[in-house]
């Protein structure tokens, strides 16, 4: 894990359950096939190095319910 990219997405998402929520949801998602919203910066660059740089770019938000009511809508 580069620490200099996890410092760049903590800026963006300084609450940490929720960072690494968003960063163990889209790994899954990239392991599973989904296409990177960001350039890798090398073939073997590691899946949450991926998601830390979508999140420091801002290419990925979350997505919160503070109404109580389950709309089935998560993280990303």
């Amino acid at each position: 894990m580069n620490i200099k990219l996890l410092d760049e997405a903590k800026a963006r998402v300084p609450c940490v359950p929720v960072l690494i929520n968003m960063v163990s949801k889209r790994v899954r998602q990239l392991n599973a096939g989904l296409r990177p919203y960001v350039r890798p910066s090398s073939p073997d660059e590691e899946k949450v190095d991926i998601a830390l740089r979508e999140i420091a770019e801002g290419k990925l938000i979350a997505e919160m319910d503070f109404t109580g009511h389950d709309t089935g809508h998560g993280l990303l």
